[in-house]
Order: structure tokens, then C-alpha cells, then sequence
């Protein structure tokens, strides 16, 4: 995230913004700095690519299912618009560590003892580890300690669109990111490697609610798309994981899709129509 924020210092914030005399490395000046920029970014990512798979790839058809509620896409977007400032909050204090050399983040390829082949390796473990993360944290969200409290606001969304892909509780919506942040204070990463999967994740979050259950053949029961995460806020105690199965099938929550069954929302929508 330093990379962005001095982006934003040189060509806005330093000249345009802030006074001549607050120094860009001072805390506070960086706190806030990193606060507009997380929720600008996170607007921007989540209206812009939301906005474009509404319409481009969500079936509208699915919004005559009955399951979908009265006026329920501006409730995901004015949910999602309420909780993005507050999840915001602790994802700052994370940049902030970054930002403050705290991460195992780094600059150039050449820092890297592997070279690129270490970039790609650490792409790999970065979907590896943060999709065995959110499994565990979703999963636990489940728990009836914490569901009607913090995830039941996710689930309210039962044919969900793209919209409802980051209309969660605040508390919800951090925890399930909170796999995205860890990693490179564990690992290292490349700093521009990170701000590109760091807007893979948010773009993937939104596939997984827009609705099209195609996935290839070969890939059904691998990859965890819109097919599976739709499953799972109809059924609930199913299919918990990011972007692959893995986890499902060794925590045995693993169901195969209603859809690629036949008896998918599309499904039922068309016996509706044949009555």
C-alpha cells in the first residue's frame, strides 16, 4: 500500500491537499491518508466492477426466483456502502504496519533470493493460504455464537447478486479479510504482486455472486464459483471456501452444485414457468 499512498502524495496529496509544513512520513498525516485512500479504492473497486457484472453477466432472470427479495439490490449496495467505512478501520491499521516497514513486502524482484520464479510461487501460496484462512474464519463464523450476530446479514442476500459480494456486518467483512493481510507479514511479497491480487480477491468475491454457474467441465469440482457460494447461502452448511474446494472436501462440508444437478435456480425458475 506504499507504493499507493506515495502516488497519492506526489501527485495530489503533497501538492494540492495537505499544508507545506506536515511532513508525508508523519503517522497521523499517513493514518488518514490511508483511511480516504482504503475507502475511496474499495468504492471504486466494488461499484466499478460490481456495476459492470450486474449487467453484463448476472442473469436477470434469477431476479423472478422467490427467494429474491423487494428492492434487494439497493439494500446489498446501501448495506455494503454502511459497512465498507468500518471495515476500513482495522484494514488501515494493518497498511499502516506495512507502510511502516513492518511486512516482509518488498520493492524489487532482485530482493527476492528466487527472482520471478519466487513472485509466482508466492502467488500460488498466497491463494493457497488465504484460501484455506477464509475457510476456517467463514466456518466459524457459522457457529450459532457468532452467525445471528455477525454473518446472518450476508445470508439475508439467498439468490444473491453482485452487490451482495461485500454487503456484509463489518465485523464479518473484516475477519474474512483478514487472511489477505496476514500473509505478507508472514511471507514475502512483492509490493506490486500484492496490490494485484489484492484486486483479484475483491473482483473474484464479486464473481462468486453474479449468478453464472458456468464453470468448465473439468474444473466443477475444483474451483469454488458462483455455482458452489450460491449453494451455500441456500443450504448454509455448505461450501464455505474462496476460490477451491480443497477445504470443503476435507472439512466435509463439500456439496456438489444444485445447479450442475439440474435443480439450480435456473432450474426452478423454468418448472415455474412450465406450470
Amino acid at each position: 500500500m506504499d507504493l499507493v499512498l506515495e502516488a497519492a502524495d506526489r501527485h495530489l496529496l503533497t501538492p494540492y491537499v495537505y499544508p507545506a509544513g506536515w511532513p508525508e512520513g508523519e503517522p497521523c498525516r499517513q493514518l488518514l491518508s490511508l483511511f480516504v485512500i482504503t475507502n475511496l479504492g474499495a468504492l471504486a473497486l466494488y461499484l466499478l466492477f460490481g456495476t459492470l457484472s450486474y449487467y453484463f453477466i448476472f442473469d436477470h432472470e434469477l431476479k423472478k426466483h422467490p427467494q429474491f427479495l423487494e428492492n434487494q439490490v439497493s439494500r446489498e449496495i446501501a448495506y455494503a456502502l454502511r459497512s465498507l467505512p468500518w471495515i476500513s478501520v482495522p484494514t488501515v491499521a494493518l497498511f499502516f504496519a506495512e507502510v511502516r516497514g513492518y511486512s516482509k513486502l518488498y520493492d524489487n524482484i532482485e530482493d527476492s533470493p528466487y527472482g520471478w520464479s519466487g513472485v509466482f510461487l508466492s502467488m500460488l501460496s498466497f491463494l493457497f493460504f488465504t484460501d484455506m484462512g477464509i475457510y476456517w474464519i467463514h466456518r466459524g463464523l457459522h457457529h450459532k455464537l457468532l452467525y445471528k450476530r455477525f454473518h446472518k446479514p450476508h445470508h439475508l442476500w439467498k439468490i444473491a447478486t453482485p452487490f451482495a459480494s461485500h454487503a456484509f456486518h463489518p465485523v464479518d467483512g473484516f475477519m474474512q479479510s483478514l487472511p489477505y493481510h496476514v500473509y505478507p507479514f508472514l511471507f514475502p511479497l512483492h509490493k506490486v504482486t500484492y496490490l494485484g491480487l489484492y484486486i483479484f480477491v475483491n473482483v473474484w468475491t464479486i464473481s462468486i455472486h453474479d449468478g453464472d454457474y458456468r464453470v468448465p467441465r473439468l474444473l466443477r469440482h475444483v474451483i469454488n464459483g458462483s455455482a458452489h457460494h450460491t449453494d451455500h447461502h441456500l443450504y448454509f452448511d455448505y461450501n464455505y471456501g474462496q476460490y477451491f474446494t480443497l477445504w470443503d472436501k476435507i472439512g466435509g462440508s463439500y456439496k456438489s452444485p444444485t445447479s450442475f444437478e439440474g435443480k439450480g435456480p435456473h432450474d426452478y425458475l423454468r418448472k415455474l414457468r412450465e406450470k
